[in-house]
């Protein structure tokens, strides 16, 4: 596994909250707070998109 460093937890006005990291490599990661050793990993202009996408209340039903 790698060493992720994980920003605060983001929490919508829902129940939902995640975390994003990044690890040494530059590689981005997404969890739902709580959850971090089940990740997703992508690059990280596309976890960028999803979290536009979620803060702006169109894609909460996601997590």
């Amino acid at each position: 596994m790698p060493q992720i460093n994980w920003e605060n937890p983001y929490c919508g006005e829902g129940n939902n909250c995640f975390r994003v990291g990044t690890d040494s490599e530059g590689n981005a990661y997404i969890a739902v707070a709580g959850q971090e050793d089940a990740y997703l990993t992508d690059t990280h202009d596309a976890l960028r998109t999803l979290i536009r996408e979620i803060k702006a209340g169109k894609a909460d039903h996601l997590l």
